[in-house]
Protein backbone atom coordinates (compact mmCIF):
# COMPACT_ATOMS: atom_id res chain seq x y z
CA UNK A 1 0.00 0.00 0.00
CA UNK A 2 2.85 2.69 1.07
CA UNK A 3 5.38 0.98 -1.61
CA UNK A 4 4.13 2.65 -4.47
CA UNK A 5 4.20 6.24 -3.01
CA UNK A 6 6.78 6.07 -0.14
CA UNK A 7 8.89 8.85 -2.29
CA UNK A 8 6.18 11.41 -2.88
CA UNK A 9 7.22 14.91 -0.67
CA UNK A 10 4.47 14.76 2.12
CA UNK A 11 3.73 17.35 5.13
CA UNK A 12 2.27 15.79 8.03
CA UNK A 13 0.75 18.35 10.43
CA UNK A 14 0.09 18.05 14.23
CA UNK A 15 2.10 14.91 14.38
CA UNK A 16 1.60 15.07 18.51
CA UNK A 17 4.67 12.46 19.73
CA UNK A 18 5.42 11.86 16.76
CA UNK A 19 4.85 8.28 16.52
CA UNK A 20 3.15 7.94 13.07
CA UNK A 21 5.96 9.62 11.36
CA UNK A 22 8.47 7.51 12.85
CA UNK A 23 6.92 4.36 11.18
CA UNK A 24 6.58 5.27 8.14
CA UNK A 25 10.14 5.64 7.80
CA UNK A 26 11.46 2.65 10.00
CA UNK A 27 8.56 0.31 9.13
CA UNK A 28 7.61 1.87 5.46
CA UNK A 29 11.00 3.46 4.28
CA UNK A 30 9.03 6.36 2.75
CA UNK A 31 11.71 9.56 2.34
CA UNK A 32 10.58 12.97 1.80
CA UNK A 33 8.76 13.22 4.71
CA UNK A 34 8.44 16.55 6.90
CA UNK A 35 6.76 16.12 10.63
CA UNK A 36 5.47 19.39 11.89
CA UNK A 37 4.17 20.09 15.50
CA UNK A 38 2.60 22.93 17.12
CA UNK A 39 5.37 23.16 19.90
CA UNK A 40 8.09 25.91 19.72
CA UNK A 41 10.70 23.43 20.81
CA UNK A 42 11.63 19.59 21.57
CA UNK A 43 12.21 20.62 24.97
CA UNK A 44 8.40 22.00 25.23
CA UNK A 45 7.97 18.44 23.07
CA UNK A 46 9.38 16.54 25.47
CA UNK A 47 7.35 17.89 28.46
CA UNK A 48 4.04 16.54 26.82
CA UNK A 49 5.53 13.15 25.65
CA UNK A 50 8.74 12.49 27.59
CA UNK A 51 9.10 9.83 25.09
CA UNK A 52 9.35 11.46 22.19
CA UNK A 53 13.12 11.90 21.97
CA UNK A 54 13.57 8.48 20.48
CA UNK A 55 10.82 9.01 17.48
CA UNK A 56 13.06 12.18 16.57
CA UNK A 57 16.08 10.74 16.76
CA UNK A 58 15.09 7.69 14.07
CA UNK A 59 12.99 9.85 12.08
CA UNK A 60 16.08 12.91 11.10
CA UNK A 61 18.40 9.45 11.17
CA UNK A 62 16.12 8.13 8.38
CA UNK A 63 16.09 11.29 6.68
CA UNK A 64 12.73 13.05 7.88
CA UNK A 65 12.48 16.71 8.94
CA UNK A 66 11.03 17.88 11.36
CA UNK A 67 9.49 21.61 11.74
CA UNK A 68 8.34 22.83 15.30
CA UNK A 69 6.07 25.69 15.81
CA UNK A 70 3.48 25.02 13.28
CA UNK A 71 -0.02 26.70 13.54
CA UNK A 72 -2.03 24.44 11.22
CA UNK A 73 -4.61 27.48 11.01
CA UNK A 74 -1.66 29.78 10.22
CA UNK A 75 1.30 27.75 8.71
CA UNK A 76 2.89 29.57 5.46
CA UNK A 77 2.77 27.85 2.27
CA UNK A 78 5.12 25.42 1.17
CA UNK A 79 6.77 26.59 -2.52
CA UNK A 80 9.59 26.30 -4.72
CA UNK A 81 10.66 29.95 -4.03
CA UNK A 82 10.45 32.94 -6.80
CA UNK A 83 7.44 31.84 -8.66
CA UNK A 84 5.77 30.52 -5.75
CA UNK A 85 4.35 27.16 -6.69
CA UNK A 86 3.40 24.64 -4.07
CA UNK A 87 6.12 21.39 -4.40
CA UNK A 88 3.96 19.01 -1.94
CA UNK A 89 2.51 15.76 -3.23
CA UNK A 90 0.45 15.38 -0.59
CA UNK A 91 -0.60 17.53 3.22
CA UNK A 92 -2.16 15.23 5.78
CA UNK A 93 -3.52 16.23 8.60
CA UNK A 94 -4.58 13.52 10.87
CA UNK A 95 -8.05 13.83 13.60
CA UNK A 96 -7.88 17.33 13.67
CA UNK A 97 -9.41 18.91 16.75
CA UNK A 98 -9.11 22.28 18.76
CA UNK A 99 -9.24 20.49 22.10
CA UNK A 100 -11.55 21.64 25.05
CA UNK A 101 -13.78 19.82 27.35
CA UNK A 102 -16.93 22.11 26.60
CA UNK A 103 -19.87 19.99 26.31
CA UNK A 104 -21.68 22.56 23.89
CA UNK A 105 -21.88 20.24 21.25
CA UNK A 106 -22.62 22.85 18.82
CA UNK A 107 -19.80 25.22 19.84
CA UNK A 108 -17.54 22.43 19.33
CA UNK A 109 -18.42 21.69 16.06
CA UNK A 110 -18.10 25.59 14.64
CA UNK A 111 -15.01 25.96 16.18
CA UNK A 112 -13.65 22.47 14.49
CA UNK A 113 -15.26 23.14 11.47
CA UNK A 114 -13.33 26.82 11.56
CA UNK A 115 -10.13 25.13 12.00
CA UNK A 116 -10.41 22.98 9.11
CA UNK A 117 -11.37 25.81 6.57
CA UNK A 118 -8.47 27.75 7.55
CA UNK A 119 -6.28 24.35 7.69
CA UNK A 120 -7.77 24.01 3.72
CA UNK A 121 -6.91 28.00 2.66
CA UNK A 122 -3.16 27.69 4.03
CA UNK A 123 -2.79 23.97 3.13
CA UNK A 124 -3.90 24.24 -0.59
CA UNK A 125 -1.43 26.65 -2.33
CA UNK A 126 1.20 24.43 -0.90
CA UNK A 127 0.13 21.42 -3.50
CA UNK A 128 2.37 20.79 -6.03
CA UNK A 129 0.85 21.65 -9.61
CA UNK A 130 1.51 18.03 -10.48
CA UNK A 131 -2.19 15.98 -10.97
CA UNK A 132 -3.51 14.09 -8.06
CA UNK A 133 -1.43 16.21 -5.53
CA UNK A 134 -3.84 16.02 -2.58
CA UNK A 135 -4.82 16.96 0.97
CA UNK A 136 -5.81 14.26 3.32
CA UNK A 137 -7.90 14.28 6.39
CA UNK A 138 -8.45 12.10 8.87
CA UNK A 139 -11.58 11.95 11.13
CA UNK A 140 -12.63 9.11 13.83
CA UNK A 141 -16.15 8.10 12.65
CA UNK A 142 -19.60 9.05 14.45
CA UNK A 143 -20.80 12.19 16.21
CA UNK A 144 -19.72 14.85 16.82
CA UNK A 145 -17.12 14.34 13.68
CA UNK A 146 -20.22 13.26 11.15
CA UNK A 147 -21.65 16.53 12.00
CA UNK A 148 -18.47 18.63 11.07
CA UNK A 149 -19.49 18.05 7.31
CA UNK A 150 -16.04 17.69 6.30
CA UNK A 151 -16.60 17.19 2.44
CA UNK A 152 -18.64 20.38 2.24
CA UNK A 153 -16.10 22.58 3.93
CA UNK A 154 -13.49 20.68 0.90
CA UNK A 155 -16.09 22.05 -1.21
CA UNK A 156 -16.24 25.18 -0.33
CA UNK A 157 -12.77 25.70 -0.18
CA UNK A 158 -12.32 24.86 -3.87
CA UNK A 159 -11.67 20.97 -3.23
CA UNK A 160 -13.23 17.83 -3.76
CA UNK A 161 -13.47 14.34 -2.03
CA UNK A 162 -11.75 11.60 -4.68
CA UNK A 163 -12.60 8.69 -1.81
CA UNK A 164 -11.91 7.79 1.53
CA UNK A 165 -10.70 4.75 3.33
CA UNK A 166 -11.12 3.29 6.69
CA UNK A 167 -7.44 4.14 8.27
CA UNK A 168 -5.74 1.15 9.87
CA UNK A 169 -3.56 2.05 12.88
CA UNK A 170 -1.63 -1.53 12.77
CA UNK A 171 -0.69 -0.89 9.76
CA UNK A 172 2.14 1.00 11.25
CA UNK A 173 3.27 -0.76 14.13
CA UNK A 174 4.86 1.69 16.82
CA UNK A 175 1.81 3.91 15.98
CA UNK A 176 0.30 5.47 19.16
CA UNK A 177 -2.75 7.95 19.10
CA UNK A 178 -1.43 10.97 21.28
CA UNK A 179 -3.57 12.76 23.39
CA UNK A 180 -3.47 16.85 23.26
CA UNK A 181 -2.98 17.17 26.75
CA UNK A 182 0.31 14.91 26.16
CA UNK A 183 0.77 11.88 28.68
CA UNK A 184 -1.73 12.03 31.52
CA UNK A 185 -0.36 10.37 34.47
CA UNK A 186 -2.40 9.33 37.26
CA UNK A 187 -2.88 10.32 40.98
CA UNK A 188 -0.13 7.73 41.99
CA UNK A 189 1.98 9.08 39.24
CA UNK A 190 1.65 6.33 36.76
CA UNK A 191 1.37 6.89 32.71
CA UNK A 192 -2.61 6.54 32.46
CA UNK A 193 -4.29 3.69 30.27
CA UNK A 194 -7.82 3.14 29.49
CA UNK A 195 -8.83 5.31 26.18
CA UNK A 196 -6.86 4.28 22.84
CA UNK A 197 -7.48 6.47 19.62
CA UNK A 198 -5.68 3.74 17.96
CA UNK A 199 -8.45 1.89 18.25
CA UNK A 200 -11.30 3.80 17.45
CA UNK A 201 -12.79 3.84 14.21
CA UNK A 202 -11.73 6.67 11.76
CA UNK A 203 -12.14 7.61 8.05
CA UNK A 204 -9.76 9.34 6.15
CA UNK A 205 -10.85 11.80 3.11
CA UNK A 206 -8.53 12.35 0.29
CA UNK A 207 -9.40 16.18 -1.18
CA UNK A 208 -8.19 17.09 -4.88
CA UNK A 209 -8.68 20.43 -6.51
CA UNK A 210 -11.99 20.95 -7.47
CA UNK A 211 -12.29 19.16 -10.67
CA UNK A 212 -9.41 16.72 -10.54
CA UNK A 213 -11.65 13.77 -8.61
CA UNK A 214 -13.77 13.12 -11.47
CA UNK A 215 -10.72 12.01 -13.83
CA UNK A 216 -8.12 10.46 -11.22
CA UNK A 217 -8.09 6.71 -11.22
CA UNK A 218 -8.05 3.56 -12.96
CA UNK A 219 -11.14 5.42 -14.89
CA UNK A 220 -13.03 4.64 -11.54
CA UNK A 221 -15.81 7.47 -11.69
CA UNK A 222 -15.14 10.35 -9.20
CA UNK A 223 -17.59 13.16 -8.19
CA UNK A 224 -18.07 15.84 -5.66
CA UNK A 225 -20.18 15.32 -2.22
CA UNK A 226 -21.95 18.16 -0.69
CA UNK A 227 -22.30 16.53 2.43
CA UNK A 228 -21.14 13.19 4.69
CA UNK A 229 -24.38 11.90 3.87
CA UNK A 230 -22.42 11.41 0.39
CA UNK A 231 -21.05 8.40 -1.94
CA UNK A 232 -17.58 8.97 -2.21
CA UNK A 233 -15.26 6.31 -3.57
CA UNK A 234 -14.91 4.33 -0.15
CA UNK A 235 -12.10 1.89 -0.65
CA UNK A 236 -12.20 -1.34 1.37
CA UNK A 237 -9.11 -3.04 3.16
CA UNK A 238 -8.42 -4.45 0.23
CA UNK A 239 -7.99 -2.04 -1.98
CA UNK A 240 -4.98 0.12 -2.38
CA UNK A 241 -4.40 3.77 -1.90
CA UNK A 242 -2.35 6.26 -4.19
CA UNK A 243 -1.36 8.60 -1.00
CA UNK A 244 1.15 7.71 1.99
CA UNK A 245 -0.19 4.95 3.99
CA UNK A 246 -3.51 5.18 5.79
CA UNK A 247 -3.14 8.01 7.12
CA UNK A 248 -3.09 7.93 11.18
CA UNK A 249 -1.88 10.92 13.42
CA UNK A 250 -2.19 12.91 16.31
CA UNK A 251 -4.77 15.10 17.53
CA UNK A 252 -3.78 18.82 16.55
CA UNK A 253 -3.19 21.27 19.02
CA UNK A 254 -3.90 25.35 18.21
CA UNK A 255 -4.94 28.82 19.39
CA UNK A 256 -8.64 28.62 18.48
CA UNK A 257 -9.07 27.20 21.92
CA UNK A 258 -7.77 26.22 25.19
CA UNK A 259 -5.34 23.40 24.81
CA UNK A 260 -6.88 20.85 26.76
CA UNK A 261 -8.11 17.22 25.41
CA UNK A 262 -11.64 16.91 24.80
CA UNK A 263 -12.19 13.21 26.01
Amino acid sequence: MVSSTRFLRARFIAEGDLSFARSLIEQHTCTHITATVYESSLAELEEKYPHVGENVTIIEDGGGIIRYGVDATKMKPWTNGKRGEGIMERVVFNFPHVGGKSTDVNRQVRYNQDLLVKFFKQAIPSLSLKHGSSIIVTLFEGEPYTLWNIRDLGRHSGLEVKESFKFQAKAYPGYKHARTLGVVKGKNGEVGGGWKGEERPARSYVFVRKGEGAVMGDGKRQREQSSDEGTDEELDDSEEWEGIGDAPGDEVDNDIMEETDED
